[in-house]
């Protein structure tokens, strides 16, 4: 009888140590991450996930802390932007996985090698308070000088969504570094996060932003005085990419998570939580337009990643560091 027990007793110990788990760092808003993690383990009985949030820039201080120590924890990554994912995979900290998933998605929106995929689009476009006489349908619009004055945005030595903004736009052919030369003369204010830009607007004290698109759809909903134009040229957008850690220790169940995230099902959960999915052929939230109406304008990560310190460098000469 004392050896069943003690065998009972290893066997439980022996599977509790073999438990499918998974460690996520995610940057996603603590109810989105949990409705993520939830749904994952939905579809998936018996495998776990432990995960950690914070801001992007906030949980890569702490995986670069743990990988100078030996001991990264995640075996996938959730967060911001591909620009970080992209610096990432080229240091060799990604693994390749080529998701079955893929297929749904325009190429645009992957790592080719399948270092990182995207997960949504949240895209940078034009904020006004509908006070104005004037309605911008163009990013040129806002380089008036009848304008001058009269233009909040965020700054990308504060924001990395404004970061790659400012790489799409500054790459732009008809756009480019004039562009945002013009702004700094028209006296464009450039300080701090995509909510104090729109705050700004909302409130009246500037009438004309370049914010993310949520804020203003999801505001102008609840009664907020705003309308959102997604200008003629097209939009910015980052993606909240998902990637598995090349020192993942459980490689199988990180690829499980890719795999969801990127399904149907995974991508019905971030049309849920109010935003465009990534892949193609799903709807869109409420308020916005029919997802084939909003162009991307051209974007590549690693050119952006390439060029992150001298675009700084170039937006501080124009606008003064914050």
């Amino acid at each position: 009888m004392k050896f069943a027990l003690t065998s009972a007793v290893f066997a439980l110990m022996a599977g509790t140590a073999m438990a499918d788990t998974i460690t996520l760092y995610t940057s996603q808003p603590n109810a989105d991450a949990q409705q993520t993690v939830d749904a994952f383990m939905a579809a998936n009985p018996g495998t776990e996930v432990e995960w950690v949030r914070d801001g992007t820039t906030q949980l890569m201080a702490r995986l670069r802390a743990e990988i100078e120590a030996g001991n990264p924890q995640p075996d996938v990554l959730l967060i911001a932007d591909t620009v970080t994912l992209e610096g990432m995979a080229q240091e060799g900290l990604l693994a390749a996985y080529q998701s079955p998933e893929a297929d749904a998605y325009d190429a645009a929106l992957y790592s080719p090698e399948g270092y990182y995929y995207s997960t949504k689009l949240i895209t940078t476009g034009i904020v006004y308070n509908t006070g104005v006489e004037t309605v911008p349908t163009s990013w040129s619009d806002l380089a008036d000088p009848a304008m001058q004055g009269m233009i909040a945005m965020p700054s990308p030595l504060y924001s990395g969504a404004a970061l790659i903004h400012l790489a799409t736009l500054t790459g732009d052919e008809t756009l480019g570094w004039d562009y945002y030369a013009t702004l700094a003369e028209n006296e464009a204010r450039a300080q701090g996060g995509n909510g104090g830009t729109f705050q700004a607007v909302a409130s009246g004290e500037k009438p004309y932003g370049m914010v993310v698109d949520f804020l203003t759809i999801r505001n102008k909903a609840e009664g907020s005085p705003v309308e959102f134009v997604f200008p003629e040229e097209g939009v910015s957008y980052v993606t909240e990419p998902v990637a598995i850690m090349s020192s993942a220790k459980n490689m199988e169940g990180a690829q499980k998570f890719v795999d969801f995230v990127l399904s149907a099902e995974g991508q019905e959960l971030v049309l849920d939580m109010g935003y465009i999915p990534a892949r193609d052929g799903m709807g869109v939230p409420e308020g916005f337009p029919a997802r084939e109406d909003i162009k991307l304008m051209a974007f590549d990560p690693a050119e952006a990643l390439e060029n992150s310190e001298a675009n700084k460098g170039k937006f501080a000469e124009l606008f003064g560091a914050e």
